[in-house]
């Protein structure tokens, strides 16, 4: 994997959040905790440092807003003269230099899609548009020659990354939109910020993709709940964390119905089509955001049985909840099974071996 260690930390919508940090009161909380909110990528962030010596949230949040705006200039689809919609214009077959943060954005990607053998697929946005799920807005489902039409101008392979110069080129009319890895990028970048000034014990949170390291408030691990979309929030599921990023992606929330049958929005790349199996909601743990940002959306396109296939072979932490005519049941990979614990109240938990 392309580490975002390695991008300029000059920083710099996916699917809706399914995590919340618990930040349960206690009687002593450390005097030096700085909060700092915002808004950036069509939502909202918050980061918060435990003891963070002589730093000083005013100037913080000042450093912060300016590095997210930068990378919103960078990779946003939203701004006309972005660096990304500049690549989306460009001609095809036109090799064109790319700065070292969106290039290592957009390597991940390309790994992320053989991983998921396309599942995932930052050129996808045309079929998403024209589902009614993007920002061209449309009713009822398409006939099978328009998404044919669209997927023509889809496919990751249709990028060639030079790795050496680094720079771009396109080998059919793509339009790239990196939604669903953007946030985890901007959660890892801010991330190594804060450790280069010394920070050892903070989250940073953006859409909902966090990551953390060190201590909570409380003193102790930091804690995170999973909702459980079929019930309240006595059924979450806690599970504490050591340093390392969570990522969730959702399906259960967007949807269309026509004729009884109800459109996801999430649209499988490989198909031109919206998902059909079950799963619902998909919650990964990595060392880098970004590479669980983007592993969630691939394994919700890919269903509970080849998630979990893949996060056995390639040992990843994942955690799903899977709709049934019962009602929602949760499975899990090895590599999650650390992370509950010992009792689960009022959670059905299936764990796949």
């Amino acid at each position: 994997m392309i580490s975002v260690a390695k991008a300029v930390v000059d920083l710099p919508k996916a699917a809706l959040a399914l995590l919340f940090l618990f930040l349960v009161a206690c009687a002593r909380e450390p005097e030096a905790v700085i909060r700092l909110d915002g808004q950036t990528m069509g939502t909202t962030y918050h980061v918060t440092l435990i003891n963070p010596g002589n730093l000083h949230g005013d100037e913080l949040k000042r450093q912060l807003d300016y590095q997210l705006q930068h990378f919103n200039q960078i990779a946003s689809t939203y701004i006309d003269d972005s660096e990304l919609n500049t690549l989306n214009r460009a001609s095809i077959g036109e090799w064109l230099p790319v700065s070292e943060p969106l290039f290592n954005i957009l390597s991940l990607a390309v790994e992320v899609s053989w991983l998921t053998g396309g599942a995932f697929d930052i050129t996808v946005a045309p079929l998403v548009d024209l589902w009614g799920f993007g920002p061209r807005k449309r009713q009822g489902k398409p006939s099978a020659e328009e998404i044919e039409a669209e997927m023509a101008k889809v496919g990751f392979n249709r990028l060639e990354l030079d790795m050496l110069e680094p720079k771009l080129r396109k080998t059919a009319a793509l339009q790239m939109d990196l939604s669903a890895i953007a946030k985890g990028y901007g959660v890892d970048a801010a991330a190594i910020w804060l450790e280069s000034l010394g920070v050892t014990d903070y989250l940073v949170e953006i859409g909902g993709e966090m990551r953390v390291a060190g201590k909570s408030p409380r003193g102790d691990a930091w804690r995170i709940g999973v909702e459980n979309p079929g019930a309240d929030s006595d059924a979450m599921l806690a599970i504490e964390l050591g340093d390392i990023a969570v990522a969730t992606s959702g399906d259960y929330r967007n949807y269309f119905e026509e004729d009884g049958v109800r459109y996801s929005h999430t649209i499988d790349p490989r198909t031109g089509s919206p998902i059909t199996h079950r799963l619902a909601s998909v919650t990964v743990l990595d060392a880098s955001c970004a590479f669980a940002d983007a592993m969630a959306t691939g394994f919700s396109v890919l269903g509970a049985e080849r998630t979990l296939k893949l996060a056995e072979a390639s040992d990843i932490p994942v955690y799903l909840l899977e709709k049934t005519e019962q009602g929602f049941v949760a499975r899990y990979s090895s590599a999650f099974k650390p992370y509950l614990p010992v009792a689960t109240p009022n959670t059905a938990v299936e764990g796949e071996q």
